[in-house]
């Protein structure tokens, strides 16, 4: 999300708990046969020249000069709010055509829908054409869209998660099957038609290709990290309690922080973030002998493993976190009820502008990453995009304009009013302006929006400064700033990977048999025999096809 997730302006739940398809393909129990290819079985890799020659060319789109430049993937940060906006789009998108209907995942209470939500009516209002958007819960996005495209009956913008598309086997089938070939309408110079799509980085672009032709709008990456570790600064305060420097020094503090009688908890979940202190790769690695080792065969996967079962073991976790696949953990960090858990980065400056509202004192902060004991950590990211957008197959070719045409406007840049009502809705309603200028959110504001023209639309990202989170932009990028040398490589950047059926279907199944061990339901040493059956059912195909990859475009 990324992701968060993986981060942006969304929370990438923990491993992103997405059902997979089985071995004949199934979507939600609904055969997608029609489009199931031996091609799609076995999975494909398109390298980086063909990837390039159906891209959009950049053009760079920026209104204003910002006040810290972003370095390679780190946004831009702005910290005033401009007096004066732009006008970005001067031809009203719509045509008048028929309601887009959208779906997108949302993680927060369920806006109004349209008729009923002043927001959706302006920006619609400026759309010339009526938005209809459906926001589905986040944590059970993958049981909705696998449903819908098992039925074939897609909306005509569809929003994807990322972190979705690895878990569905023949995900390339579906695309090819259900949505536009948008290559000739976005290819080279075509995108300055759309010249707000046309300044996404080209980064985000490159992971929008199946089988060599671009079926997707990318939703950029605010910041490629995965992950952070965030806590509640303020009860760590409290407690007399520094920021913990290692492993041992982090269990400490949650035996110091947790206290059932009360109802605090020191953790949400936190898996994902102790491998990377542990040193262990997010999936393969080169083995220095030569093809690649998967991280469930790395021992810095499984000791992290133990420590965080220790972790369950002893309590420290909340309870609705260990009985639950999605536990509503920014709640329970906002309340207090758990002191650390691990989110996007991108979720960090809308639960500060919340919460400080009601509590002065809300302090949300990531931890700064460290090593375990002899080991060097370690940050997954990537520029993958936190979301694609696909539009509905067998459109007329006016109604994929007008559909592009609402895309662009919804991507226009900071400093223009579209960026505006995007973002904030409707002054004096949805927001109030501070004495600096910058918007505050009402509660009305908070109650009719869930991004749902951010999601759907891509935008370059920035980071831009407000009058509750007047600290964010320079904690944020210093954040990256701080930690970006400690990213990891990623192996197959510029590789479009299309990942074999049995490697989809086995993740899913996979990562449930670690939650048990995780959760003391296994015994530790289960986790041979898990990997024993990962490499058995899939995971030997898949070492075999990224190796294949990687040898295939001279890496």
């Amino acid at each position: 999300m990324k992701p968060s997730l993986p981060g942006a302006s969304t929370d990438r739940r923990t491993v992103l708990r997405l059902a997979g398809l089985g071995a004949a393909a199934t979507l939600g129990g609904t055969g997608l046969t029609a489009c199931s290819k031996e091609a799609g079985s076995k999975g494909s890799a398109t390298g980086a020249d063909a990837i390039r020659s159906v891209l959009p060319t950049y053009q760079p789109a920026e209104v204003l000069k910002p006040d810290i430049v972003g370095e390679g993937p780190i946004p831009d940060g702005y910290l005033t709010y401009p007096r004066q906006l732009v006008d970005a789009v001067t031809e009203q998108p719509g045509r008048g055509g028929a309601p887009i209907r959208t779906m997108s995942p949302w993680w927060g209470p369920t806006p109004p829908p349209a008729g009923r939500n002043a927001y959706l009516a302006a920006v619609n209002a400026k759309l010339g054409v009526e938005v209809d958007p459906s926001l589905q819960d986040g944590n059970l996005y993958a049981d909705k869209l696998n449903a819908m495209l098992g039925a074939r009956d897609v909306p005509d913008l569809l929003c994807v998660p990322n972190w979705e598309v690895d878990k569905v086997a023949r995900f390339s089938d579906a695309v090819k099957a259900l949505f536009t070939d948008l290559t000739d309408q976005l290819k080279g110079d075509a995108a300055a038609r759309y010249p707000y799509l046309a300044s996404l980085p080209t980064g985000a672009w490159e992971y929008s290709v199946w089988g060599g032709r671009l079926h997707a709008v990318p939703f950029p990456t605010d910041g490629p990290f995965g992950w952070a570790l965030f806590h509640r600064k303020d009860l760590f305060a409290r407690a007399g309690l520094a920021a913990p420097t290692s492993p041992e020094e982090l269990h400490h503090h949650a035996k110091q922080l947790t206290d059932p009688a009360k109802g605090v908890w020191a953790f949400g979940s936190v898996f994902d973030m102790v491998q990377q202190f542990y040193g262990c790769q997010q999936y393969w690695r080169k083995k220095p002998d030569g093809g690649l080792e998967h991280k469930f065969e790395n021992p810095a996967f499984a000791a992290a493993l133990e420590f965080t079962a220790r972790l369950f073991a002893e309590g420290l976790v909340h309870p609705d976190t260990v009985v639950s696949k999605g536990a509503d953990e920014k709640q329970l960090f906002k309340a207090g009820k758990i002191l650390m858990y691990q989110d996007g980065l991108g979720a960090w400056q809308g639960m500060q502008s919340e919460r400080v509202k009601e509590l002065p004192s809300f302090d949300m902060q990531p931890l700064p990453v460290f090593g375990a004991p002899g080991a060097t950590p370690v940050i997954w990211g990537s520029e993958k995009p936190v979301f694609y957008t696909f539009v509905k197959k067998d459109l007329p070719d006016e109604r994929v304009d007008e559909l592009l045409r609402v895309l662009d406007w919804c991507a226009a840049p900071f400093g223009s009013r579209e960026f505006e009502l995007r973002e904030y809705g409707v002054e004096g309603q949805h927001f109030t302006r501070g004495p600096d200028g910058s918007p505050t959110p009402t509660e009305l504001g908070r109650k009719e929006m869930g991004a749902q023209y951010t999601h759907i639309g891509g935008r370059v990202p920035v980071k831009v400064r407000s009058g509750d989170t007047p600290n964010y932009v320079q904690d944020y990028i210093g954040y990256y700033q701080k930690h970006l040398a400690l990213m990891e490589k990623d192996l197959f950047a510029g590789i479009k990977l299309e990942l074999p059926a049995n490697w989809s279907k086995i993740i899913q199944p996979t990562e449930d048999k670690i939650r048990d061990i995780l959760r003391g339901r296994r015994p530790l040493g289960d986790l041979d025999q898990v990997r024993k059956e990962f490499l058995a059912t899939g995971g030997e195909e898949g070492r075999a096809f990224h190796e294949k990859a990687l040898a295939d475009n001279g890496r």
